[in-house]
């Protein structure tokens, strides 16, 4: 389950943007904040069944986007190819100051 909560929370940052406002606010209360359904759906005056459906809608929709933009898997690529850049700089004692401040710009850019 914390996979999969790891993945939303992921998917919804990228693709919070494409989303309908009563979908945003469903996914953050359930995955970012941690509410039941239950707590969501009185939250919001609607049956537990309209937020478990609304949030599974949601779910495929992030996929969708994943699966046609990528923009977390090269998040990841990119993420694990600093890691070995900055590895490898390390192992050959090359890692000073300002190439560490350099990667962590690099990192950074949205």
């Amino acid at each position: 389950m914390f996979e999969k909560t790891n993945r939303m929370n992921l998917l919804f940052d990228f693709y919070q943007e494409l989303l309908t406002t009563k979908q945003k606010a469903y996914v953050s209360f359930y995955y970012l904040d941690d509410y039941s359904l239950g707590e969501i759906a009185e939250e919001f005056e609607v049956s537990r069944q309209a937020i478990y459906d609304n949030i599974k809608r949601t779910e495929e929709s992030l996929e969708k986007y994943e699966e046609k933009l990528g923009m977390l898997k090269k998040y990841q690529q990119r993420e694990k190819l600093f890691g070995e850049l900055e590895a490898q700089l390390k192992a050959k004692n090359c890692l000073d100051e300002q190439v560490s401040k350099t990667l962590e710009q690099l990192k950074n850019i949205d």
